[in-house]
């Protein structure tokens, strides 16, 4: 039979017979001398037939039979009284001696042997001094073989049996490291009650070794255990109270100990809740403790230790910036701690049990039965790393100049509220770090507070801050503006007064009642009182309310910008807006937006020797645009207003006026007098007739007005003054009458597509001299003057093809009635309702005489083109320069490389054309089997 198997028959069958009831009666302790005795003949045999290498490999299976005799040898020692600290009595005596008898004889295989397992069970029961050891050499062999197997957990249960030995017989120095390292183990696995009932042993033994702290702590440890009864954990609590209330003769002295133990951090909550208050402000922090004492504690005082920093610019920050950073609530949650020891069983996985069938394989039947754990490695992993929580804190009371203090506090069983107070006095930032409770010489201590604790606190200097209530200022009509004192660490007197510079297009109203609010630095209103607002001709006063360090002050005010357009000049198509200029098609692309004026006004505050500049932006709602429209000879002038805001406006009494003061000129208005409702995003439009009674002046210098008022509101307490938009008109007078007509070819009714047909056109001048005829294209003959004019027939849509010359240079009478006719030739290209080729003119220009002296590479032209002013309208495109070009380049090319004469276009107001709108029918040739039409 294998080593091991006859190892594990013996143990099973010594334990049997020490269950069973046999019939036969014996004395107390017979049959655990038969045990122990029987034990050690077989271990004596396995190492006289054995080999040293074989009885080392097979420790695993003998050990068992060494921890088993040392367990029966244990119990006759307590049976006969050998471990008692006075020895055995008399029964005790008497009991050895019927167990020495009932031995009866040694055999004579091993009478001869030194150390057989007779003579030592006899001696072992001879004396205390004996069975001391012997116990001692048994269960020191038994720890050493459990140990080098790696049986840890099976070393400490048998260290455990002999720390009681030790208890028993007096030696609680020795008995210490065995209960420690028993406790060690079952916090490492999380045995909660045999935790317990360890603890109860090392207090005692602690107790006896008069280790205070380490008997505290054990003690503080028990008393919060829920596993003992109610009275145990009283008689622990009150251990630790008396403790301290003897402890009077060295009042220095204290005695630190882990807080878990007796009390348990819940939370933490600021008020204010940001936690940031201001310098000289009040910091209120209430902490819930949760008392793991059975009984009612008086605790002299709740400390918490602060640390104090400041960083660089830190009293640049605000109170608003310092929010950021801070929870919503204030409220600080700490982790409950829900077991004792580092691994609880809370943790461990589930098990994982299968039952077991063992059957002969003779005849199927079953021999065995059981239950097997398959994940008993994750149930009984060791962690020999862990550190026991018995030993001494080591954990030292931190001094610091901050301190939170809570003095006289009863902790009742359970949760408890302590409130901290404190008055902010540097600014910075304030670090919790560490919680302690006093009771007497005894401190409980939390090291470390996580997560982490802050408040901050902050001086600010006053502040004065402008903002408008909408989210644009609108000029033209009183709008509010909210000012905000922030006092910070200045206290606003009776007396002290803000002082504003009155802009001169901007009007702070003041009305009969003003208030103001003044509220806390956590936005509680403290009062709302009266505001006096004074005001002259340069300086408008506000009398501010007496209001203490860090408050707000707030109070609103309407202010007043007088609506006005930019002033625009130049000919009639300049547009009246501020915005910078863009192309046509990106400012239609882009939408307008409203001009903004910004108004700059100065304030005078009591708490600075400087002053305040802050600027305020309007928002024009109009925008306006003017043009000059003609009718022959009859001018006028058009301006378009548009609603660019989101209100909606009531506009009224239109008026233009000629701020040139010309008597000679009237502007007749054509416009309603009712009120004009103009919506959002809508435009008015206002027309005037000009009419004169001699030669009108070359410019003219306008001035529009109109009466406005929101729409949904109702009466103003003040009258609103007009918007006003200036402008200049010049060259507005007409000196020219274009006119063009096509005629079908001769003996057809209609034009047809593809054949040749006349365009004639008339050029007529419509006065005589006149000042702004004046210029370097006029010459003077003996009877008349006259001026070289060039036209030009274009099509921008390409409906006509212009046959031959397009365009020319003609010499004009400056004379009224004076016309010139042109003739050319032009083909329609499609059919339908056609309109008719633009007919443009410009000034004929010839090379300035000044410019012969200054003459340099740009000004030669080296191309076949002719020179154009820079002063040409923007109205005319690129096509058109390019068509004059490609027309008069034959003609010019013979004075290539020399200066060319320039053309000027003339602006529209001096050219009338009558035949802009006009259309002719063109009807498809009769060979046409594609018919395309034209529609316009």
């Amino acid at each position: 039979m294998p080593l091991y198997s006859m190892m594990n028959w013996t143990l099973c069958f010594l334990n049997m017979l020490s269950t069973l009831v046999l019939g036969v009666s014996v004395p107390p302790g017979a049959l655990d001398c038969w045990v122990f005795l029987s034990c050690l003949e077989v271990l004596q045999r396995i190492e006289g037939c054995c080999d040293r290498a074989q009885i080392d490999s097979n420790i695993a299976h003998t050990v068992g039979l060494w921890s088993y005799a040392t367990e029966k040898l244990k119990s006759l020692g307590y049976l006969c009284g050998l471990v008692s600290e006075k020895g055995p009595n008399s029964e005790d005596l008497n009991r050895i001696v019927d167990l020495l008898a009932g031995l009866g004889a040694e055999r004579p295989e091993t009478a001869n042997t030194a150390q057989s397992p007779y003579k030592k069970l006899k001696e072992a029961l001879s004396s205390v001094e004996a069975f001391e050891k012997h116990y001692l050499e048994l269960s020191h062999a038994a720890i050493e073989m459990h140990t080098s197997i790696g049986r840890t957990r099976s070393a400490r249960l048998v260290g455990k049996d002999l720390a009681e030995f030790y208890m028993r017989k007096k030696s609680p120095q020795k008995a210490e490291i065995y209960l420690q390292g028993a406790l060690k183990n079952y916090l490492a696995e999380g045995w909660a009650l045999p935790i317990t009932h360890t603890r109860k042993q090392l207090a005692e033994c602690q107790k006896h070794l008069g280790q205070t702290e380490n008997y505290l702590q054990t003690s503080s440890l028990l008393a919060s255990d829920h596993h003992l009864t109610e009275e145990e954990r009283k008689h622990f609590c009150q251990e630790i109270l008396s403790f301290a209330s003897r402890q009077t003769d060295s009042p220095g002295h204290k005695i630190v100990l882990p807080l878990h133990c007796f009390a348990q951090l819940r939370d933490l909550h600021f008020t204010p809740s940001n936690a940031v208050v201001h310098v000289g402000g009040v910091l209120s922090v209430e902490i819930t403790m949760c008392s793991q004492m059975p009984i009612p504690v008086y605790v002299e005082q709740i400390a918490i230790n602060v640390h104090f920093s400041i960083e660089k610019n830190n009293y640049r920050k605000t109170a608003e910036w310092l929010t950021k950073h801070k929870t919503s609530n204030g409220i600080i949650n700490f982790p409950v701690e829900t077991s004792p020891f580092p691994a609880s069983q809370n943790n461990l996985p589930a098990l994982e049990l299968y039952e077991m069938f063992e059957r002969s394989p003779s005849d199927n039947s079953l021999n065995t039965t059981g239950i097997i754990c398959k994940n008993v490695h994750m149930l009984l992993r060791r962690q020999e790393s862990s550190a026991s929580l018995e030993t001494p804190s080591g954990v030292a009371l931190e001094d610091g100049a901050h301190v939170l203090k809570c003095s006289g506090v009863t902790l009742e069983p359970g949760a408890n509220r302590i409130t901290f107070r404190t008055q902010a006095k540097e600014p910075g930032t304030y670090t919790l770090r560490q919680l302690r409770a006093s009771v007497g010489p005894v401190w409980f201590v939390l090291p470390h507070l996580s997560p982490r604790v802050q408040y901050d606190v902050y001086s600010q200097e006053p502040q004065l801050h402008v903002e408008p209530l909408a989210d644009s200022l609108l000029a033209g009509i009183p709008q509010k503006v909210k000012f905000t004192v922030t006092t910070g660490h200045y206290t606003v007197k009776n007396g002290d007064s803000l002082q504003l510079s009155n802009a001169e297009a901007m009007l702070i109203l003041c009305h009969a009642e003003n208030r103001a609010v003044i509220y806390s630095n956590t936005r509680e209103k403290a009062s709302d009182v009266s505001l006096r607002v004074q005001s002259s001709d340069k300086v408008t006063s506000i009398s501010l309310p007496a209001a203490p360090a860090y408050h707000m002050i707030e109070f609103e005010l309407e202010v007043l910008s007088l609506p006005s357009a930019p002033v625009t000049g130049g000919d009639s198509s300049t547009l009246g807006v501020t915005e910078p200029h863009r192309k046509h098609k990106d400012t239609q692309k882009a939408g307008y937006c409203m001009a903004t004026t910004d108004h700059k006004v100065s304030i005078d505050c009591p708490w600075s020797i400087y002053s305040t500049v802050i600027a305020l932006t309007f928002s024009v709602p109009f925008r306006t645009t003017h043009s000059l429209l003609s009718a022959g000879t009859r001018k006028y002038i058009q301006v378009c207003v548009q609603n660019l805001s989101e209100l909606d406006f009531q506009l009224s009494d239109g008026n233009l006026v000629d701020t040139g003061s010309s008597g000679d000129l009237q502007l007749v208005p054509l416009n309603t007098k009712t009120p004009q409702h103009i919506y959002s995003k809508q435009s008015v439009f206002f027309v005037w007739e000009l009419k004169w009674t001699r030669e009108p002046p070359p410019s003219l210098r306008c001035q529009f007005s109109v009466g406005f008022s929101p729409a949904s509101e109702g009466r103003l307490s003040i009258p609103l003054k007009p918007y006003t938009y200036e402008f200049q008109v010049e060259n507005f007078f007409t000196l020219y009458s274009v006119r063009a007509e096509i005629l079908p070819p001769s003996g057809t009714e209609h034009c047809r597509t593809g054949s040749l047909c006349s365009l004639e056109v008339s050029i007529t001048r419509l006065s005589d001299l006149l000042e702004v005829d004046k210029d370097e294209a006029l010459t003077e003959s003996d009877d008349y003057f006259s001026t070289k004019l060039m036209y030009e027939v274009v099509d921008n849509s390409s409906n006509w093809a212009v046959c031959g010359k397009s365009s020319g240079v003609i010499s004009m009478p400056v004379a009224a009635q004076a016309t010139h006719r042109v003739h050319m030739e032009v083909m329609p290209l499609f059919a339908g309702y056609l309109p008719l080729p633009d007919v443009r003119l410009f000034k004929y220009l010839p090379h300035h005489s000044a410019h012969s002296s200054q003459l340099d590479a740009d000004s030669w032209i080296e191309n076949d083109s002719l020179s154009v002013d820079k002063h040409v309208d923007e109205q005319l495109d690129s096509g058109s320069i390019k068509s004059r070009g490609s027309v008069h380049s034959a003609s010019s090319s013979e004075h290539k490389g020399l200066p060319m004469p320039r053309l000027q276009a003339l602006p529209p107001g001096q050219v009338f054309n009558s035949s802009t709108g006009m259309q002719i029918l063109v009807i498809p040739s009769k060979d046409d089997h594609v018919l395309e039409v034209s529609v316009t």
